[in-house]
């Protein structure tokens, strides 16, 4: 049997994946279908239910007119996880609400039960393997995990039989910790997804390889030289901000503290954290001052971004925090950009073209600097940027953008991708 990689003890981290052979940049090292995956319901008319395919005139499903298919084979396809919201979404109507965790969780548990035979995507590890760090669980994330198995025996009840409780938390830790989040060329979330042999690959914030999806498929490419039998590295962060907010995140979400090289050096930092230049430098209790003001800002922002029809408090917010950061922090400064792309993002919901053009270009050289090369985060920037300049009928500008988007994108996605196609034909 044909394995993706050479499974080992990685030291201080736990199993690991390493590779058999060299790999060149952008080559692909192994590909991985989902064990269970769900479109998000916002999405929903967009991308075909069952491949994810990205097209207009999807059928929609005749019962509940809310899933949609690219053609009655994707629909068949997709009957035996369908079944499990259709009637219930015609049920329940406007009051059907799981969450993405929960419509995973239940394809998953219909899986396993139908499952004969070890999975395409458990080539290494099944999916009961994988880590759930149960026992770390804080009681915010139990609350958490309770409401969401609530909703689990709300919704799905008619179609599933359940394990018992204590399964349950260890199914929705396994996915907290393990699940994929399923994006476009723009980053845009499209649904999630599981990956037992993926989720292998252990965290480096200097990552050897990107994970890129095509339809519903993982694709694991490297973006650095690799030797024989190094190990397969991966972010399970965005690695744009420092390696104090990079470990907080990792403790949070993962239960572990990063020992890289960039964590034990923290070499980045410093322009990551970059001051606005002055004659007489800043006091060091100003700068942390004003982190901790970033932070603050960044988590109100989050705390509300869900809430509907606030669109202008929110860019007045992202207005008021960049000016009061900028009295301190250069616009390069990583809490900067980040309010910057809340702002840009903001923009592009609100139709102002002009003001998310204005928060793009301020973001694209500082992330072009502090991201690693064959970043998805500077590609999306580009992408994003020669649309706009493309829709503004700023052609030149444009055309410029998007072949530097293409760049990096042919090493991530591979040259043979949907999105490359999409993009040679906007290019033209």
């Amino acid at each position: 049997m044909w394995l993706p990689g050479l499974l080992f003890d990685s030291p201080g981290k736990g199993r690991g994946l390493r590779v058999t052979k060299p790999f060149k940049v952008g080559e692909l090292i192994f590909s991985c279908p989902a064990y269970s995956f769900v479109l998000s319901a916002k999405e929903r008319g967009s991308y075909c239910e069952y491949c994810f395919n990205r097209k207009e005139g999807l059928a929609r499903c005749g019962k509940c007119k809310k899933a949609c298919y690219c053609n009655a084979t994707c629909q068949r396809a997709d009957w035996s996880m369908h079944k499990l919201e259709c009637s219930s979404m015609v049920a329940y109507g406007p009051n059907w609400c799981p969450s993405e965790t929960v419509r995973l969780v239940a394809r998953i548990l219909a899986s396993m039960k139908t499952q004969k035979e070890r999975n395409a995507s458990e080539k290494l590890m099944l999916i009961g393997e994988m880590q759930t760090h149960v026992e770390d669980v804080d009681n915010a994330r139990r609350e958490v995990n309770e409401s969401e198995i609530a909703g689990l025996h709300r919704f799905y009840s008619k179609h599933l039989d359940f394990p018992d409780h204590s399964a349950l938390l260890a199914l929705f830790s396994q996915v907290a910790c393990n699940g994929f989040t399923v994006e476009d060329e723009e980053l845009s979330h499209m649904g999630t997804a599981v990956y037992p042999d993926v989720a292998l690959i252990n965290h480096s914030c200097q990552p050897s390889v990107i994970v890129t999806f095509k339809g519903t498929t993982a694709e694991v490419r490297a973006v650095t030289p690799m030797k024989k039998m190094d190990e397969v590295m991966i972010s399970y962060i965005d690695i744009l901000y420092p390696t104090d907010d990079r470990n907080s995140r990792l403790r949070d979400s993962y239960y572990f503290t990063c020992d890289c090289q960039e964590c034990k050096t923290q070499s980045k930092d410093k322009a990551k954290l970059k001051v606005r230049k002055r004659s007489d430098p800043y006091e060091p209790e100003v700068v942390s001052g004003m982190v901790r003001y970033a932070r603050k800002k960044m988590g109100e922002f989050r705390a509300i971004k869900s809430e509907k029809n606030i669109l202008l408090e929110l860019l007045e917010m992202c207005v008021q925090s960049l000016d009061e950061m900028g009295t301190v922090f250069d616009d390069a400064n990583v809490y900067m950009l980040h309010m910057m792309y809340q702002a840009m993002g903001v923009c592009l919901y609100l139709g102002d073209w002009d003001g998310a053009i204005h928060y793009g270009e301020k973001i694209l050289k500082p992330y072009s600097v502090l991201y690693p090369a064959y970043s998805l985060n500077v590609s999306s920037m580009y992408l994003k940027l020669g649309r706009l300049y493309m829709g503004l009928e700023k052609r030149s500008r444009g055309l410029n953008a998007l072949k530097k988007a293409m760049a990096i994108m042919e090493v991530a996605h591979g040259k043979d991708h949907q999105y490359m196609a999409e993009l040679r034909k906007e290019i033209k």
